[in-house]
């Protein structure tokens, strides 16, 4: 574990998808002394993230899981929305279903028109090729020798996709071979971080091959509970472990790559945010930034389901008895099987109206129905489909802030999901689409009933009110430290929190918006082009001490 006197040029606190990508760029060179900062453990210590099918066990333990819940509200029906977020290194690469979605091109084109200059999808298009090892797809589009192995999932392994496929092609959505090429549109077989039977987590890809390098540190179970201010710069962390309260210094820059929800928790427990809400809980304000833990948006997901009528067509026949067995055999041997496979194989990209240029909507199936057991999420034994469905750019915004000075306590989640009329209607639309779906042939010779939400619910009122009291998230919060110019930014395009030196945010919570689809293979991205950033700003800086 670091101590207070060690010198660092670098300080990243947060070992997640961002972070863990972030420092192990940072320290490639050699010639940067850098701290990693992670609250949770070693992603090695625990099999089931190894495992891809481990998901189930991971999402809902605590020894890994910041087990986060969101504030009731009316788009919730009044519930407590579990907000999971991962605790080790990798954070949610290390737990999550492992879905590699870029988005579309809009997306950045989007950022960049809010003016946020060098986050155009042609602009982060070579930083995606970069990170990339994939087989598929165009060269032109497609990076080959990165550090983070993407596969497809098997197409023709789980004969009920191909029965959706076809389908699909029959209500006007074709067949995309490549869901992260030149268009999202159609229906195609999830590209995921898996590789061998192995998830390829950033702790996996990133850091264990870093981990023999001098310049990296990486202190774990270190729960940062605020940044070192002098003046106007950020000069270090203040951190705990175990309960001991210790300090780092960074001579160069801090990034704070905590994720949406701990980044501006952070920030305002150092007092930058929104000075009268920080004077409410005893903490002197810093510095004014209105916009810290602001512009919240999440993808709010209705799970519709499906009973099945035929044997073996999906995994709930898989997962009990001999054949369970069968499938651990297969992975033992070959890394292979259904313990080798996301959670969700499959998913279609579909435009909700006329008039609109791209998709703005996503069905993505889950060939198994799942119940919860205490706090486990386990495969059900009746046979039959899941399908999360969303709309893809949310317009409904929350916030999430801190409660108190005590860094142990959760901060208040408010999501305010579907207050924004496009979100309600959007996903009215995509409901319906998946019930179209399911009523198409070759599909609706093996369909049973309509499980959730139930084929006696028609109205736009009856399914809005299911869609209240039943939606969860897809686990893809993002913007609460949005990237831009205006009043509520809180860091610009290279990510450098407005008003504070030596200080940037690197991770979901800089996005301005959603992007359409997962959010880890954007955070990755981030990871890297921060780095870009930040040692390009170190040769600048090099070269004018040295002039």
């Amino acid at each position: 574990m670091p101590t207070a006197e060690e010198p660092y040029d670098y300080i990243v606190v947060g070992a997640g998808s961002s972070g863990a990508t972030l420092a192990a760029r940072l320290s490639e060179s050699g010639a940067y002394r850098v701290l990693l900062l992670e609250a949770g453990t070693e992603e090695s210590n625990y099999f089931w993230s190894r495992v891809p099918v481990g998901v189930s066990k991971m999402i809902d333990l605590p020894a890994v899981n910041w087990c986060f819940s969101a504030e009731p509200d009316d788009g919730s029906g009044g519930r407590r929305i579990e907000v999971p977020r991962g605790k080790m290194l990798g954070g949610s690469s290390s737990i999550n279903g492992m879905v590699y979605i870029r988005g579309q091109a809009q997306d950045y084109d989007h950022w960049a028109q809010l003016g946020n200059r060098g986050w155009s999808w042609q602009d982060v298009l070579p930083v995606y090729k970069r990170m990339e090892n994939y087989d598929g797809g165009s060269d032109e589009l497609r990076g080959r020798k990165g550090p983070l192995r993407i596969t497809d999932t098997p197409r023709h392994k789980i004969p009920l996709l191909e029965k959706m496929i076809e389908a699909a092609q029959k209500i006007g959505l074709p067949f995309n071979p490549d869901l992260n090429g030149a268009t999202q549109e159609g229906i195609g077989m999830s590209q995921v971080t898996i590789a061998k039977g192995r998830r390829q987590s950033t702790a996996f890809c990133y850091l264990d091959p870093a981990r023999g390098r001098a310049n990296l540190v990486i202190g774990k179970g270190a729960m940062a509970e605020t940044l070192i201010l002098e003046g106007r710069r950020c000069v270090g962390v203040r951190y705990a472990v175990g309960g001991a309260r210790r300090e780092a210094r960074a001579a160069r820059e801090v990034v704070v790559s905590s994720g949406s929800i701990n980044s501006p928790k952070l920030l305002e427990l150092s007092g930058i945010g929104q000075g009268e809400l920080l004077r409410g809980l005893g903490i002197a304000p810093v510095h004014e930034l209105k916009g810290v833990g602001e512009n919240l948006r999440d993808h709010y997901s209705p799970r519709v389901k499906f009973a099945i009528t035929e044997r073996n067509a999906t995994f709930n026949d898989n997962a009990r008895g001999w054949r369970l067995a069968r499938e651990a055999i297969k992975y033992a041997l070959w890394g292979e099987g259904f313990l080798a496979t996301t959670s969700v194989p499959i998913r279609m990209y579909f435009r909700t109206r006329p008039g609109l240029e791209t998709p703005d909507a996503t069905v993505s199936v889950l060939p198994f129905l799942y119940e919860r057991v205490g706090h486990e999420r386990r495969i059900a034994r009746r046979r039959g489909i899941t399908m999360n469905i969303n709309v893809l750019r949310s317009e409904s915004t929350g916030s999430i802030h801190i409660k108190s000075a005590d860094p142990a306590e959760p901060p208040a989640i408010r999501f305010n999901f579907l207050s924004a009329r496009a979100d309600r209607e959007g996903l009215l639309a995509a409901i319906r689409k998946g019930r179209e779906l399911m009523a198409t042939s070759p599909l609706k010779e093996i369909t049973g009933e309509e499980i959730a939400p139930g084929a006696t619910l028609q109205t736009d009122d009856e399914l809005l009110d299911w869609v209240r009291n039943n939606a969860e998230t897809t686990y893809h919060p993002v913007g609460t430290c949005k990237m831009g110019a205006d009043a509520m930014a809180v860091v610009d395009n290279e990510l450098k929190v407005h008003g504070i030196q030596g200080l940037r945010v690197a991770d979901a919570s800089i996005m301005p918006t959603l992007t359409s689809g997962n959010t880890n293979a954007p955070c990755i991205m981030i990871g890297e082009k921060c780095a870009e950033m930040v040692l390009a700003a170190a040769t600048a800086q090099d070269r004018r001490k040295a002039a």
